[in-house]
C-alpha cells in the first residue's frame, strides 16, 4: 500500500477543504516529502484521482481580488472517509509494509478513540509474533541462520526488525495506556497543520506547477 493516498486524505480532512498547495505545505512541515513518496507530483496526481475516484470533491474556487489563477478545493467525500479510515487501520496492523506507511499512521492514529487504536496496535504485535514465527520455523535452518553463509543475515535482519517492531509497538501502547495524546471524542486534539498563510519553516521552496492550482 502507498502511504501517499492515507497522506493526502487525512491532511485534506484535517482542515475541512483545502487546495493542492494546502496539502503540500502540511506534508512538507511534517517532512513526509523526506520519508514518502509525498513529493508535488504525486500529491496533486493523488488529489485529482481521487477526485476522479469520488473520495474527494473538488471545488471549483474563483481567483481572489489579487489576482491569479482558480484554485480547486478540495473536501473529503461520505465514499472518501471509508476509504481514509479503511486505510489507517490496515496501516497500523500491517507488518509487511514500508515504514512510510506505518509513519503516515501515526500522523493520524488520534483520529480514532483510544480504545480502538490501542486494539489496532495489539493487533500489530500479534502480527510480528506470527510473521516472527514463520521465518524462525520454516525458514531458518535448524541450527541456525549461520548454516546459509553470509545469506543467513537476511534471517537475523529479519528477526532483528520483528523484535524492535514489537518492542517499540508496545512501549507505544503503554504511552497510550497511560493517557498519552489526545484521541478522538476526548478534547481537541494536537494540531498538526498550518494555517492558511502561516510560514513552513522546513517548507523546501521547490516551486511546482501544481502549485497555483
Amino acid at each position: 500500500m502507498s502511504a501517499i493516498r492515507l497522506l493526502v486524505l487525512g491532511a485534506v480532512r484535517q482542515h475541512g477543504r483545502a487546495h493542492g498547495y494546502q496539502v503540500r505545505n502540511d506534508l512538507e512541515y511534517w517532512g513526509a516529502h523526506e520519508w514518502s513518496n509525498a513529493k508535488p507530483g504525486s500529491i496533486y496526481h493523488a488529489l485529482k484521482q481521487m477526485a476522479k475516484q469520488g473520495l474527494l470533491h473538488a471545488h471549483e474556487i474563483a481567483p481572489s481580488t489579487a489576482g491569479g489563477p482558480p484554485r480547486t478545493e478540495y473536501e473529503v467525500t461520505e465514499q472518501g472517509t471509508e476509504e481514509y479510515f479503511r486505510l489507517l487501520r490496515e496501516s497500523l496492523t500491517a507488518y509487511d509494509q514500508k515504514p512510510d506507511v506505518l509513519s503516515a499512521a501515526l500522523g493520524f492514529m488520534v483520529d480514532l478513540d483510544r480504545a480502538e487504536a490501542l486494539a489496532l496496535l495489539e493487533e500489530r504485535v500479534r502480527t510480528i509474533g506470527q510473521w516472527r514465527k514463520a521465518v524462525t520455523e520454516y525458514y531458518t535452518p535448524e541450527d541456525g541462520p549461520g548454516q546459509l553463509g553470509h545469506i543467513g543475515e537476511i534471517m537475523n535482519f529479519w528477526v532483528h526488525s520483528a523484535d524492535t517492531g514489537a518492542e517499540w509497538t508496545r512501549g507505544l501502547i503503554e504511552r497510550i495506556r497511560a493517557g498519552a495524546y489526545t484521541f478522538a471524542g476526548e478534547g481537541e486534539p494536537f494540531v498538526g497543520v498550518l494555517a492558511e498563510g502561516e510560514e513552513n519553516p522546513y517548507a523546501t521552496g521547490e516551486r511546482h506547477p501544481g502549485d497555483a492550482r
